[in-house]
């Protein structure tokens, strides 16, 4: 069974409304077990709406229409579906009458207009609306069908849940789970992960309807690696997607830092927290974006126990302790990180210093960054050199997340605390 999408309205193409509902349906579609190739957008023209049907039920057992329902003249998605139907639309004048109610009930008189809700093309079965006024409609086409549903979120999700993907698994005849799990990484660019990949890629392909594994490229972030296993039931899909994530891990290794939403400052606070060490930070060059997303980490007051913003040289000097003299170099990076550690009575110690631009600082070039690490019992911490590419932003962007990447690392390396 395919099932597509389009989604109807002009104010999608012109970029005044996100379409988060096709994003929703792909999901909900995914996770019913329906397969979903194509999503389309299309403005208030019936022509044109009536092409974009065409096209997606010459390759589509099932459209769901979203949008262009309400009572407007440019709220034509009936009147699109019954022409490609080729059937007039038949007022129900139960829908109008329901319709009236509502609005007297609210104390208000029912604009005429909305009397066009109660249109339906011949043939086709309405879905009753529960928290507006326009209802849905599931119209058959031989051994294909069209769904309607209304762009207001909450009113799509309903009919959604109850009525569309029931008949959707209906028709399918057999029941599927599409499960996916994002693994995010951070340190090789696309194509090297990719080449990374690449002998369990080709093991994918020679595998009948098994997992396959797609990357997504998320900026300063890293690259996803969404991997994604259609089963007959729930328990199945989870069980194929954990053992292929395990696959996946076994070729990457600490490349991984996180599982779909977590972020690399989370990954470093539950390695802090296991260990059950605080972390003190004395950030230059990033000017206390490392501090800003650790405290927007739920619950980080248990290990974070805050941050220098060292922006001026002499803040370095007087309060964290750094040698008086260049400040862009490893020396500046360990003495920041050490400071911070004896300063904000932590465990371990975090610094960064560098050139962001628009000019070079002490004889380094801009996109130089020395990443301090202080850990527990390390007495002088260690310096990472860093050469970061981009504008003063990107640099800014790229030194902060090198950071929590590099404490990461060494996080990894120090052993868990056995339970008392």
């Amino acid at each position: 069974m395919r099932c597509e999408v389009i989604a109807v309205g002009s104010e999608l193409l012109l970029g005044q409304i996100v379409d988060t509902n096709s994003s929703w349906m792909g999901q909900r579609l995914a996770l019913a077990g329906i397969d979903s190739h194509y999503q389309t957008k299309v403005g208030d023209n019936l022509e044109r709406i009536k092409g974009a049907l065409r096209i997606a039920l010459s390759r589509s057992d099932a459209v769901i229409m979203c949008g262009g329902l309400g009572p407007t003249q440019d709220d034509i998605t009936r009147q699109a579906i019954a022409e490609v139907m080729n059937v007039p639309l038949v007022r129900d004048e139960a829908i109008v009458e329901r319709i009236r109610k509502m609005f007297e009930g609210r104390g208000r008189t029912m604009a005429e207009n909305n009397a066009l809700q109660g249109d339906v093309p011949v043939g086709a079965s309405i879905i009753e609306q529960v928290r507006g006024t326009a209802p849905g409609l599931i119209c058959p086409l031989g051994h294909k069908v069209v769904y309607a549903v209304p762009g207001v979120p909450h009113e799509m999700t309903e009919m959604m849940e109850r009525a569309i993907i029931p008949d959707l698994q209906a028709r399918a005849g057999t029941a599927a789970t599409i499960l996916s799990r994002t693994l995010r990484t951070w340190g090789l660019a696309e194509s090297t992960l990719a080449e990374t990949l690449a002998p369990r890629l080709e093991a994918l392909d020679e595998m009948e309807n098994g997992p396959t594994i797609a990357f997504l490229a998320s900026g300063i972030e890293g690259i996803k690696v969404r991997i994604t296993v259609k089963s007959p039931d729930a328990q199945s899909a989870k069980d194929l997607l954990t053992a292929e994530e395990m696959q996946v891990r076994s070729l990457l290794g600490d490349l991984v830092f996180g599982v779909d939403d977590e972020t690399m400052e989370s990954a470093v606070g539950h390695l802090l927290r296991a260990r059950g060490l605080s972390l003190g930070l004395a950030e230059s060059v990033t000017g206390g974006l490392v501090a800003s997303r650790f405290t927007n980490v739920v619950g980080s007051s248990e290990w974070f126990r805050g941050s220098v913003v060292a922006y001026d040289s002499q803040v370095k000097f007087d309060v964290l302790g750094v040698p008086e003299g260049p400040v862009v170099n490893e020396r500046t990076a360990k003495a920041l990180a050490v400071g911070a550690r004896r300063v904000l009575g932590a465990d371990v110690g975090l610094g960064v210093t560098g050139v962001a631009g628009p000019a070079e600082q002490d004889g380094q070039p801009v996109g130089t960054v020395f990443l301090g690490i202080a850990l527990p019992g390390d007495e002088e911490g260690e310096a990472i050199p860093l050469k970061l590419p981009g504008d003063r932003e990107r640099v800014r962007q790229f030194a902060a997340i090198s950071l929590l990447d590099a404490l990461r690392k060494r996080l990894l390396e120090l052993p868990v605390p056995s339970p008392a």
